[in-house]
């Protein structure tokens, strides 16, 4: 299908998938949980506010980066029904998740670069356990990867 043109006010289901690159079942999906909304013609077509491009890419990213759609769901209702969402709007909705993307960041970061030595008694490190974990001494600490888990009160893992 060709792209829509850029001055349509509206979209059909199979233009905005088109345009987005999301399948139109995941666009359905998308308005069952009222995440974006559409109207209906007199023949029951849907037409979108060609502003929901803007919903569907925040709503990809959000899932790229593993924000559940409860949360970007919560995130639109601060949008304003009455006018397109502006710039400050949208940088708004991203600065609440800082924070968290930040604590994802170390996670992942100490995941990279500690996997190989020790998942942290979870246990994968196998051969080295014994010695960095004799007789299950982080399991008396708490359930799952543990050195891992632990954190400092800087946010850093705990060695």
């Amino acid at each position: 299908m060709k792209a829509p043109a850029w001055n349509l006010a509206e979209l059909t289901v199979g233009q905005l998938s088109a345009r987005s690159g999301v399948p139109v079942s995941a666009l359905h999906f998308y308005e069952r949980q009222h995440l974006i909304t559409s109207r209906r013609t007199p023949g029951n077509q849907r037409r979108f506010p060609r502003e929901t491009l803007r919903r569907v890419a925040f709503i990809q990213i959000a899932q790229r980066v593993g924000i559940p759609l409860a949360e970007v769901r919560e995130c639109f209702k601060a949008l304003p029904d009455n006018r397109v969402p502006s710039r400050q709007d949208w940088e708004r909705l991203s600065s609440l998740w800082r924070a968290q993307l930040d604590q994802r960041i170390r996670y992942l970061t100490q995941l990279r670069d500690r996997f190989t030595d020790c998942v942290g008694c979870g246990c994968l490190s196998i051969d080295r356990c014994l010695l960095v974990n004799k007789n299950d001494k982080l399991g008396q600490t708490g359930i799952g990867p543990r050195r891992l888990l632990r954190q400092t009160a800087t946010g850093a893992p705990a060695e």
